[in-house]
């Protein structure tokens, strides 16, 4: 699309300056160094009283006091075991204490990739992505769900019915054993 790759934490940085106002429902006008805004206004503002809830992603520490002072939700992108997490939530703590944060006030949200080799998967995204019996999947899933998971984003490979058919089982057996 010929967007420009060069300083993207500062560009971020200071579209939050337009977006933040933005999605808690306020009308914008910003002239800055990357963006302009003129008498911009999200309509409809949407259900939520508080605004639309922003999603960061970022592993860098620059982007991580971007999240702490300023997300309601954190992705740690793709991953495979639930484990894989903790490593990644340090750095974020740790952010949320140089801010002033209460790291219960983010959500944390993971990408993860379920692939059936079987079906002719491929899996593009992760080292270890997730794989097995519909009984193994809900196990997985709800490791992420006690390591502190708000919300998992899941992308199965092959994208098609049977494996779709495969992933919808395998929600049903963790909403079963989760309650």
């Amino acid at each position: 699309f010929g967007f420009p790759y060069d300083r993207r934490a500062s560009r971020f940085e200071e579209a939050l300056k337009i977006l933040l106002p933005l999605l808690r429902g306020e009308r914008v006008d910003f002239a800055g160094r990357f963006y302009q805004a003129e008498d911009c206004l999200i309509t409809p503002p949407g259900p939520r009283p508080d605004g639309i809830p922003l999603l960061i992603g970022g592993r860098g520490p620059r982007m991580l006091r971007l999240v702490a002072r300023h997300a309601d939700q954190w992705n740690a992108v793709w991953l495979g075991e639930a484990q894989e997490l903790a490593e990644r939530l340090e750095p974020l703590w740790a952010a949320c204490a140089e801010v002033g944060r209460d790291p219960a006030s983010l959500d944390v949200t993971a990408g993860v990739q379920v692939v059936y080799p079987d079906l002719g998967a491929i899996d593009p995204w992760t080292e270890n992505p997730l794989g097995g019996s519909a009984h193994e999947l809900a196990q997985a899933f709800e490791a992420y769900a006690a390591a502190g998971v708000a919300h998992l984003q899941v992308s199965v490979s092959p994208f098609s019915l049977p494996a779709l058919e495969r992933l919808i089982a395998a929600v049903r057996v963790y909403r079963e054993e989760s309650g």
